[in-house]
């Protein structure tokens, strides 16, 4: 079956259309919609506009990938380009997460808005996940201790960036920084930015301008690749990494005394 075919049928049957009412809508003929569905003809040029036109889904996009894993027609904006932006589903209708490999995260910047790189991406099944469409993304570095280097951060794709809630965490795509894990504060109305803190103080908060932002996650849960330390798990060590990260604690004393 042609990938087209199965497209028109799949995103008919989203429409909850049968071919007739699907035809009253593009102005065609019932006939002309199951010849498309069955594979008996192709759609010319001037059909795929009128398909790309009702659906706001670019013709490659129609034509190269196999939309048979949205389970909507959700889509997002890149630039003024419509991109398809489906909850990929396995075998038995459940919901799946897109995994962006920790060595080929640096390549989201380029692929985020490919349908055929995300399309290519590792995926798994987390019964316990919210609804909506999620993601899971490497965490470097410790600017958000005690997230790990390593660790993977699984999070909500945010439709719009007004919605961002102060002090919550989010995975920011920007152009100039690429992907990033930080505490988000809502400026948008004050100035048309974010600004982005990490936990570990020895990092500067800055500004980020919305034109900027290229896509916001919210934070749903963390995948620990590594196993703490013993020495890591001891009230000490939690006081020292809460003291290294500048935390202020109002029963430190009390804390302390007990060790």
């Amino acid at each position: 079956m042609r990938k087209i075919q199965a497209n028109i049928r799949h995103l008919r049957s989203l429409k909850g259309f049968s071919q007739e009412q699907f035809a009253e809508e593009l102005g065609w003929t019932r006939s002309v919609v199951g010849s498309y569905e069955e594979g008996r003809s192709e759609p010319s040029i001037d059909r795929l506009v009128d398909l790309s036109n009702y659906f706001s889904i670019p013709i490659d996009i129609l034509v190269r990938n196999d939309l048979r894993l949205a389970k909507d027609t959700s889509f997002i904006e890149i630039g003024n380009r419509r991109v398809l932006f489906p909850i990929t589903v396995n075998e038995r209708n459940e919901d799946l997460i897109e995994i962006i490999p920790a060595k080929a995260s640096a390549g989201y910047l380029q692929g985020y808005d490919d349908p055929e790189y995300i399309e290519q991406l590792q995926k798994i099944k987390l019964p316990f996940l919210p609804t909506g469409t999620h993601r899971a993304f490497p965490i470097k570095g410790d600017s958000m201790l005690p997230v790990k280097d390593g660790s993977f951060v699984v999070a909500k794709y945010l439709d719009d960036v007004r919605d961002v809630k102060d002090g919550r965490t989010y995975i920011v795509l920007t152009r100039e920084d690429g992907l990033v894990y930080k505490r988000v504060y809502n400026r948008v109305d004050e100035n048309g930015s974010l600004i982005l803190h990490s936990d570990n103080k020895v990092y500067e908060p800055y500004r980020v301008a919305l034109k900027d932002v290229l896509e916001l996650w919210e934070f749903t849960c963390c995948i620990n690749t590594q196993e703490y330390e013993e020495d890591e798990l001891k009230l000490s060590s939690i006081v020292n990494m809460f003291r290294d990260l500048k935390v202020e604690l109002r029963s430190i004393n009390a804390l302390e005394g007990k060790i």
